[in-house]
């Protein structure tokens, strides 16, 4: 849930969906449109389905259980490396490389001497992490989260609190005079008639609906046919919508 959304928007929905389906089987025996409905409007719908087929498979494989080695939950669906190490880390206390987005401008900074991280996550990055990790395991898991944090509330991207970080003097960036970004424009993503906040808009129509709905009810969500209807056939394409027989759509059963 976490993964592009901030905290403050996950939290209540975290806390009512672990309510609802505390364990995977929980989880697993509710219909997949059950997951898509509940996920909100956390965005990326095609993670509650992800989710819910992750947990499908720790029901049916692994007794029910989460397993606790990261290349066994890699095998699970929609669990890429990162999501895989972050669970060994800190749900198991596994020796692993967890490397987000706070860590490696964490790590370009205070190593590196590099206002931001590059584009995207590069060997290199992976590198310094892994050389960096504590060979204790308890060391190990306390590092990620330290650094994770550290980036998360200190060393931000556009305005690092540089005058409470606690490893300033060791930071090659401010030793250097913490010089400013001078790469490529970061370019924010664009929300506002996009196709993503089209699919929400048809998704949201369905969540709201709790069963299916006829046509003219998915029109009225968004006025521009061509964009609609082809956001719609992804939809469908994606799992995320069933057309029925008999005309009308719904989630997943």
């Amino acid at each position: 849930m976490l993964q592009q959304t901030p905290v403050a928007r996950v939290q209540p929905v975290w806390e009512e969906w672990m309510a609802r389906w505390p364990t995977p089987t929980d989880l697993a025996n509710a219909a997949p449109g059950d997951a898509v409905r509940h996920w909100g409007r956390l965005g990326y719908p095609r993670r509650a389905l992800r989710l819910h087929a992750a947990a499908t498979a720790i029901r049916d494989e692994h007794d029910g259980e989460v397993p606790s080695d990261p290349v066994v939950l890699q095998s699970l669906p929609g669990i890429g490396a990162y999501t895989a190490a972050a669970v060994a880390a800190f749900a198991f206390g596994v020796r692993t490389v967890v490397v987000d987005t706070n860590v490696r401008r964490v790590e370009a900074r205070l190593v590196s001497g590099e206002p931001l991280p590059a584009a995207t996550l590069t060997a290199a990055e992976t590198k310094l992490a892994a050389e960096l990790l504590p060979k204790d395991d308890t060391d190990a898991a306390t590092w990620n989260v330290a650094v994770m944090e550290l980036g998360a509330l200190i060393c931000t991207a556009r305005t690092p609190a540089c005058d409470r970080c606690p490893v300033r003097s060791m930071c090659a960036w401010q030793l250097a005079g913490a010089p400013a970004y001078d790469g490529p424009p970061r370019k924010g993503q664009k929300w506002a008639g996009t196709d993503r906040q089209v699919r929400g808009r048809l998704l949201q129509v369905l969540r709201e609906a709790h069963g299916p709905v006829e046509r003219v009810s998915l029109d009225a969500a968004w006025d521009v046919a061509a964009q609609r209807d082809r956001c719609l056939a992804g939809l469908i394409e994606d799992g995320l919508v069933e057309p029925l027989d008999d005309g009308r759509f719904a989630l997943p059963g």
